[in-house]
């Protein structure tokens, strides 16, 4: 079955399906159902947000998995950070029976470390230590695999990538060509792998992305006067043309035009606030609670493998959260615009 194909508008209101039971999962699923419920919550966030400093947020955390000293330094909460995010991306890894799904989600390193290659390689740039070690192909090896142009190295999803890239950047010798033919390649591969492996939930999952990324492209495109229509992704679920369309047409018939789709409102609050502040806060912030909302519809799952990626999806999420209020009251940020920015992101 065409997963791509088959699954339209048409067939729902609010989020697209996530696929049916897969009672394999029966202990993982209540794993993840009980660790679900140790995740920090809204409350404790918005609390986080509305301490007058620093030390105070970093006290609301001390009897969390995330606690850290009044007086850590930047670099010691990345470096937490990234320790609870490798321990969470192990623990899916254990909890997930199916392995191919596992290298779908760490394919994402890949592609990460492929933009910083490239980019580093075309600006001269020497490698750095903000390369992941957490993908297929070791961090250490892609500088070589580039100046080499040994691409037979790297694993199939990314040799037509690099290529598709450096030879996006050379064209005119535009950097902005080098981030979008590789998120290009990597959406068009995450879904037609998700296809293959017959995961409905990773497909729409997928798609979402790819409507979300078209949504942010087109504002921004739009509130920077450009009329360059090839920067949009096929795969989602709302058509391209209706994109293009918005780019021509005034900001206030914009959210009409996607009036019959899942993110009307998202597109109305979005423009809304995009218009009164000159501000894209908004509408990452009502992308970041749509996605949200699509992963917590996994709770309608008795048991199966979705439950286990958007437990991991959201911890994921939960790490930014706190990265997100952490470095917003070191530097001194109100905690309007923290809250703004956090959404209704919760446990």
């Amino acid at each position: 079955m065409d997963l791509i194909q088959d699954i339209t508008l048409s067939d729902f209101y609010r989020y697209p399906p996530i696929g049916e039971d897969d009672w394999r999962y029966m202990y993982e699923t209540a794993r993840v159902r009980t660790l679900e419920s140790t995740m920090l919550s809204r409350v404790l966030l918005a609390d986080m947000v509305n301490t007058p400093d620093f030390a105070g947020a970093a006290e609301l955390l001390s009897s969390t998995e995330y606690a850290i000293g009044s007086s850590s330094t930047d670099a010691q909460i990345e470096q937490m950070l990234l320790e609870r995010r490798t321990a969470i991306r192990v623990q899916f890894a254990e909890l997930m029976l199916d392995e191919d799904l596992v290298q779908l989600m760490r394919a994402r390193e890949d592609f990460s470390n492929m933009r910083l290659a490239i980019r580093r390689l075309v600006t001269e740039k020497p490698l750095g230590l903000d390369y992941s070690n957490e993908g297929a192909v070791p961090a250490a090896e892609f500088e070589d695999i580039l100046q080499q142009e040994n691409y037979e190295r790297l694993p199939d999803y990314l040799q037509d990538t690099v290529e598709a890239a450096v030879l996006g950047y050379y064209e005119n010798k535009d950097i902005r060509r080098i981030d979008y033919n590789i998120d290009r390649m990597h959406y068009q591969w995450r879904i037609q792998r998700a296809e293959e492996l017959g995961c409905i939930f990773c497909v729409s999952f997928g798609r979402v992305h790819v409507d979300l990324y078209n949504i942010k492209t087109m504002l921004r495109l739009k509130m920077a006067e450009r009329d360059e229509k090839d920067f949009f992704f096929s795969g989602g679920f709302v058509d391209i043309d209706k994109f293009v369309q918005g780019l021509a047409m005034p900001y206030e018939s914009i959210s009409g035009l996607f009036f019959a789709t899942p993110y009307y409102e998202i597109i109305e609050e979005g423009v809304r606030y995009l218009k009164q502040e000159q501000s894209f806060l908004k509408i990452e912030q009502l992308c970041d609670d749509y996605m949200m909302g699509f992963l917590k519809t996994t709770k309608e799952i008795a048991a199966g493998p979705q439950p286990v990626v958007a437990y991991f999806l959201m911890k994921e999420a939960e790490i930014r959260a706190v990265r997100m209020v952490l470095t917003g009251k070191k530097n001194g940020l109100t905690s309007k615009l923290i809250l703004d920015r956090l959404g209704n992101w919760h446990s």
